[in-house]
């Protein structure tokens, strides 16, 4: 078993070689590859070194399956290439998720769209991915007819960028009340901002660039995305994307409108079937899901599980989950997974 990992130096690349191990994914041969500006750099993967080579000397060694997370440009010119010599491609750029032919994963949901034709797979955006999975067992049962989401997204949503602003920021705040001299952690390493205003005590209401119609690259992706993974261009879907000050993981209030009555009990016991997600719902104990206790975990949390009143099947869900892991590097590493299990590379 022969797998790449292309970005291995990023942010989630770095996170899909953890994910990797984690899981026991059986490799006989890792190839970490990214740009060029990274090639020859030394990484560490279960106590041996390996040395970062270019994308293109990636493609000629023929890997079984290549992992990729190095933005949607470099997917557009590598992955094509990677999948004409017989490599399954995880993409986890926006670059392919909305191709007709190209399936859009979530292994839990929708795993049985991938063939062995489908030489590129697509892995969805991390707040489509986490919230599809609290959605999927309720629209099997009841039908969507609505959903009116807001989003908290953490600044790792951003990549090095984010995270980078959020500890300046907190830095230079720390520094001004304090009147320490000195450098600052980090100090030597320079990146452009992430966001166009300062994001340590603040809630930016833009995630992603602004498009023509006013909403967000972000928010348009909570909607085609979920259509396309619950296989229904009929749900009505409206987002608004938020930036908050946190590194932990997404958070997002969903509300869900359905075609068909319920009960909260059953809507909760539907929950609780569902793999991959845990209810931490007790409103007398405090409990529910929270970025800080998301962090790290492979699973999507659901709390706050309660009627809409004020519409005649409707309900409010709350949902957390880390969006570098299950958003990202975790549910790229479950598609090859599947590919593997399915026998569609040997």
């Amino acid at each position: 078993m022969k797998i790449a990992v292309v970005g291995a130096t990023g942010l989630v690349g770095s996170k899909m070689l953890q994910v990797l191990d984690e899981q026991h994914v059986h490799i006989n041969e890792l190839i970490v590859a990214a740009s060029e500006r990274s090639v020859g750099k030394e990484i560490i993967f279960q106590g041996k070194p390996y040395k970062v080579v270019s994308v293109d000397e990636a493609i000629e060694k023929r890997p079984d399956i290549a992992i990729f997370s190095a933005g949607a440009s470099a997917s557009k010119q590598y992955a094509p290439k990677f999948a004409a010599n017989g490599t399954f491609v995880v993409d986890n750029s926006s670059a392919w998720r909305m191709e007709k032919d190209v399936p859009l994963v979530v292994p839990e949901i929708n795993a049985d769209t991938i063939t062995p034709k489908t030489h590129i797979i697509a892995n969805p955006n991390c707040s489509t991915i986490q919230m599809v999975m609290a959605l999927a067992p309720i629209h099997k049962a009841y039908g969507i007819k609505r959903l009116v989401i807001s989003t908290y997204q953490s600044v790792t949503g951003s990549g090095v960028k984010g995270a980078y602003q959020l500890n300046r920021e907190e830095d230079a705040r720390r520094s001004a009340y304090s009147n320490m001299p000195g450098a600052l952690p980090g100090a030597g390493f320079q990146f452009p901002p992430a966001y166009p205003h300062q994001i340590y005590y603040n809630v930016i209401p833009q995630a992603g660039d602004f498009v023509d119609n006013g909403y967000t690259t972000e928010e348009e992706k909570l909607v085609n995305e979920t259509r396309k993974i619950l296989r229904d261009d009929h749900i009505a879907i409206t987002a608004t994307a938020t930036r908050v000050p946190v590194t932990g993981g997404h958070s997002e209030s969903v509300n869900v409108e359905t075609e068909k009555p319920f009960e909260i009990d059953d809507v909760r016991k539907l929950l609780e079937a569902m793999p991959g997600v845990i209810i931490q719902d007790d409103p007398s104990a405090s409990l529910y899901p929270m970025a800080i206790t998301s962090y790290d975990k492979d699973e999507v949390f659901v709390g706050r599980i309660r009627r809409d009143f004020s519409i005649e099947n409707g309900m409010n869900l709350w949902i957390v989950s880390d969006n570098i892991r299950k958003g990202a590097a975790t549910n790229a590493v479950q598609i090859a997974q599947y590919l593997i299990r399915q026998h569609f590379v040997k």
